[in-house]
């Protein structure tokens, strides 16, 4: 398959387990696939795609299945974790690749990480931005989230109703997406103190706690409508999926209970970023759990929405990293 010059921004459509991936692609190299999140698309990775292939990689954002022009398929089983890595597996191949270094960020960085972790043959490099890597164990993730909040809900526990999230979402899914992306931005989330929106309060909804009146500074009227057009053209409840398998994804990795990974890998966080601080003691725990990390980082002053909110930071702490593990081969 040719590849396209460093200054191209190719789109195409690949098959996949579940029919067709839609990835976009710039420049030449060692491939570098990189993996959206919640309630995202590749176009998060808009700002690291030019980069990347200035640095000489071929650089590949993809929609995750469940999102643009990707599949999406109607049983919530259909996004289990595992069968997202043999999506990612399936992109690499019909690159005509062999192999290639994932960096995830949010969900992305859950499927990054559990595609290292499953097909070492595949990937050979990890890179997770703004969610740490945290072996499988534990209780079952819904018995863990029900009992956080007291009286309130966690934002988990509350998507996982087929249709309930959806009925918050749909009626509004411009209004709604710049609410969650103020409030979980260092600019614009609310202030210390303030109710989390990571909670919902009895009969209300997630939205009730976004901030209003003005969108953060790394998301201007294009950006929004660009995520919005897509969401209000596919729905929520693809997306939403991925949420709704977490049980599944912890029976499904059983067999992993407890297991490094152990290629080469970086993090990168945000200071202000709950994913962080709340998931603290796994990234204290990356001597055992990523015996293999080259680079770790927290941006003070950065929220979640990490490589749009810092993206020069995150690009040359990227193309650092990925010196570092391409030259070691």
């Amino acid at each position: 398959m040719p590849q396209p010059s460093t200054t191209d921004r190719v789109h195409r459509l690949v098959p996949s387990p579940a029919g067709r991936v839609h990835l976009v692609e710039q420049g030449t190299g060692p491939l570098v696939l990189l993996v959206h999140g919640f309630p995202e698309s590749w176009y998060s990775w808009r700002h690291q795609l030019p980069a990347l292939a200035a640095a000489g990689y071929r650089a590949v954002a993809v929609d995750v299945r469940g999102y643009g022009r990707s599949s999406r398929p109607e049983a919530p089983s259909a996004y289990r974790i595992l069968e997202l890595v043999e999506d990612n597996v399936a992109v690499v191949k019909a690159l005509g690749e062999e192999s290639a270094i994932v960096v995830g960020h949010d969900w992305g960085a859950n499927i990054a990480a559990v595609s290292a972790l499953v097909r070492p043959d595949v990937f050979r490099a990890v890179g997770l931005l703004s969610v740490p890597y945290a072996p499988r164990g534990g209780p079952r993730p819904s018995e863990i989230f029900a009992q956080m909040g007291g009286d309130e809900e966690f934002y988990v526990s509350y998507f996982q109703e087929p249709g309930r999230a959806e009925a918050e979402i749909e009626p509004d899914v411009r209004g709604w997406l710049a609410g969650l992306y103020a409030a979980l931005s260092a600019d614009t989330m609310p202030a210390p103190g303030a109710p989390d929106p990571h909670f919902v309060s009895p009969g209300g909804a997630q939205r009730d706690r976004f901030p209003t009146g003005r969108l953060p500074h790394w998301l201007d009227e294009h950006d929004l409508d660009l995520y919005a057009g897509e969401f209000e053209r596919t729905g929520m409840t693809g997306a939403l999926n991925r949420y709704r398998n977490m049980d599944r994804d912890w029976e499904d990795l059983a067999d992993h209970d407890g297991a490094p990974i152990t290629q080469p890998s970086l993090f990168i966080g945000g200071g202000r970023d709950a994913s962080t601080t709340w998931l603290a003691d796994a990234i204290a725990a990356y001597r055992t759990t990523l015996p293999g990390l080259l680079s770790s980082h927290l941006l003070d002053d950065c929220g979640h929405w990490i490589q749009q909110e810092r993206p020069e930071d995150v690009n040359r702490i990227l193309i650092d990293w990925l010196a570092r593990v391409t030259s070691d081969k």
